[in-house]
């Protein structure tokens, strides 16, 4: 197994490191309902994608309400 002969200085493996940082999601405003939701996905509020329904919402509260009583 290859095996280091000197350990990298302090500034190069910050160098390393300064590109690692995490990016806050993108959010825009849902055309339908207008709360903001992550671009590109279906909007988990009332679940239109591009002016159109993909989730029927309102069954999905009703199917998993039943199963939890």
């Amino acid at each position: 197994m290859a095996v280091p002969k000197q350990k990298h200085s302090k500034g190069r493996t910050r160098r390393g490191r300064a590109h690692k940082k995490i990016f806050p999601r993108a959010l825009v405003k849902c055309s339908h309902c207008g709360k903001p939701t992550v671009a590109h996905q279906v909007c988990p509020n009332c679940g239109y994608y591009k002016d159109r329904e993909v989730i029927n919402v309102l069954k999905k509260i009703e199917k998993y309400g039943k199963r939890k009583k």
